[in-house]
């Protein structure tokens, strides 16, 4: 909770007009029953100490993934926090909680599927912008920058249609020691790369 609030702090101080977490993965409640319940109950702890707080900022909270898998009072306190900061405007937060991107595209498959099925669209008119507007992120800008804490290399089934051009920034600090010292850091390497999108420089 601590880096949570470190990093949104850092990112309105830094103009950041977006921030991406991933909070909990499809695959994390493939742990043991006790862990899935303490991480449940963080949640519910973070909602209730942050929420009225990340409103006075201006910080709007989205919370993206199947969240009919959350437990009653941790849907409860997901439709508080984003009931509570639906004005926001300086800082959309977007928190990922039972998502998987993989997930995510299967069901943006589906809903393309059934509009097909019902006469609403066809095949020939499904384009990127189709597929976009049916992710869990339609209305919300793709990520500039995936910075990947505790030394990790691997994208663990995160935004993987979103971040086709964000740059990569791998830090060997731990999550929870990750403060604004470290934010910045990345942002400071994002901003000397020169972003080509497969074009060549001029």
């Amino acid at each position: 909770m601590k880096a949570v609030r470190s990093v949104v702090e850092g990112c309105l101080e830094a103009g950041v007009e977006w921030l991406s977490l991933f909070a909990f993965s499809q695959e994390n409640w493939q742990r043991p029953e006790t862990e899935v319940a303490a991480l449940m109950s963080l949640l519910e702890e973070y909602i209730a100490r942050e929420a009225e707080e990340l409103r006075k900022q201006g910080v709007r909270v989205r919370v993206f993934g199947d969240l009919e898998r959350l437990s009653p009072p941790a849907a409860r306190a997901v439709e508080r926090v984003m009931e509570l900061t639906e004005s926001g405007e300086k800082l959309g937060l977007n928190l990922f909680i039972s998502y998987g991107g993989r997930a995510e595209l299967v069901r943006a498959a589906r809903l393309l599927a059934r509009d097909v099925q019902a006469g609403l669209l066809t095949p020939e008119a499904i384009n990127e912008d189709e597929i976009r507007s049916r992710l869990y992120t339609a209305g919300c800008p793709d990520p500039d920058l995936l910075i990947r804490t505790s030394g990790e290399q691997r994208l663990s089934n995160f935004l993987l249609w979103q971040i086709a051009y964000a740059e990569l920034y791998i830090s060997s600090v731990l999550w929870p020691d990750f403060g604004r010292a470290a934010l910045y850091d990345a942002i400071l390497d994002f901003q000397r790369r020169d972003r080509r999108f497969g074009r060549v420089s001029v």
